[in-house]
């Protein structure tokens, strides 16, 4: 059955069941609407669904992704069937009808729970850019749809990498709802401004060529020569798709705090307007900051070609908090175009790493082209030599040294 709380031209209220979905609803929020093939009929102004109580034993039996852990599942009394159309880090109780390339959740731990067929999971709606995998996008109904992500994210696949296989495919059994009865949001549990600092700590930022071009290693790997030199590192991933990876990674490596984009109620930021970018990225550094942390080491994601990621790297945000960029390659072509993109753009680049650093005749080829020291994991976890790079006015000719 089906509830929704209709509001008359006069505001009146007027709850109807229908037996079955409304195969039509013509109008738009805001504008006369009408009901056909329901058990009423009517014009109407505005339309929100009814939730239905659902049980704590449900929710605690169902596979909780780790997008969706700072939701309190305990002020969940309600779900909804449908709603016209569904918004992105919006929440959903979901069934695993056939499991695809995602055979595995993520939970709120990090560990990753088996799928089975019959499985009921609790995910987020959001678009994913992921070159290596899947394009996705939010979907315009609460029909089957996919898990595009073992982070726990629920979108309708566009096209994906020849070499991944179908995604696992999801019917949603509803969204959850808070006490109002209206859908629940990452946003609604996302961090509270963070109190204002007098000094900010010293800011590196990550970026690179591509997914898996090794920027989360060299993320982990500048945090654990930070540490070891004795400096209290922050960490935080502010783009990209909602998933404990990276942030496990930085955690092992020493950082404290670990942030990512779901802290500030985003499942994932493909799609997402600058502005809100933006705000992401501000609002984890003053929370790291706030913490007491000596440096900050961000992490964007993807590659200097995809939307979001060249949009905040072009930000005024990036370049007024970003004391120092280090960028990870595959290899030297891609180092030697990310470099002049980011030099284009003013910003600070002191050096290259990633796994154009593994190989030394490639590392030689970008240094020669760009004329920066390409960074090795030895290196970056060297105590001695990591906390050179965040000087605020020495980083790049300590990097220099390297290339003495």
């Amino acid at each position: 059955m089906w509830g929704w709380d209709l509001r008359t031209e006069d505001d009146g209220a007027s709850d109807f069941a229908l037996n079955e979905r409304p195969e039509h609803i013509s109008g738009a929020n805001g504008h006369a609407l009408s009901i056909v093939n329901g058990t009423g009929n009517g014009h109407f102004t505005n339309f929100a669904p009814i939730g239905v109580p659902v049980s704590q034993q449900q929710l605690s039996r169902a596979k909780r992704s780790f997008a969706t852990r700072r939701l309190d599942l305990a002020a969940v009394p309600y779900i909804i069937g449908s709603v016209p159309a569904p918004q992105a880090s919006q929440v959903i109780l979901a069934r695993v009808d056939q499991v695809g390339q995602h055979k595995r959740i993520e939970l709120p731990d990090g560990r990753r729970s088996q799928l089975y067929e019959g499985d009921e999971i609790i995910v987020a709606y959001g678009a994913r850019y992921a070159p290596d995998q899947f394009e996705a996008v939010v979907p315009g109904d609460c029909g089957p749809c996919e898990l595009v992500a073992g982070g726990g994210i629920a979108a309708r696949v566009l096209s994906r990498h020849a070499k991944i296989g179908r995604a696992t495919k999801i019917t949603p059994i509803g969204l959850l709802a808070g006490a109002d009865g209206r859908p629940l949001n990452l946003s609604h549990c996302a961090l509270p401004p963070a109190p204002r600092v007098s000094v900010m700590p010293s800011v590196v930022v990550v970026a690179g060529t591509s997914m898996n071009a090794g920027k989360t290693t060299t993320c982990a790997s500048l945090i654990k020569g930070l540490s070891r030199a004795g400096l209290r590192v922050g960490a935080a991933k502010v783009t990209g798709t909602g998933s404990g990876g990276d942030v496990w990674s930085m955690h092992d490596a020493g950082a404290s705090p670990v942030y990512d984009f779901t802290d500030m109620g985003y499942a994932t930021t493909a799609t997402t307007a600058l502005p809100e970018l933006e705000a992401i990225t501000r609002g984890l550094i003053e929370h790291l900051a706030a913490a007491g942390v000596d440096v900050v080491v961000i992490e964007i994601a993807d590659g200097v070609l995809q939307a979001q990621t060249a949009a905040l790297l072009a930000s005024r945000t990036i370049s007024m908090m970003a004391d120092a960029v280090v960028f990870a390659a595959g290899e030297a072509l891609g180092a030697a175009h990310g470099v002049d993109w980011l030099r284009a753009h003013g910003l600070p680049i002191i050096a290259i790493s990633g796994l154009v650093s593994a190989s030394p005749l490639s590392a030689r080829e970008a240094a020669q082209v760009t004329g920066l020291p390409i960074l090795t994991i030895e290196q970056l976890t060297d105590g001695a030599f990591a906390p050179k790079l965040i000087l605020r006015d020495g980083g790049l000719a300590a990097a220099q040294a390297v290339l003495a």
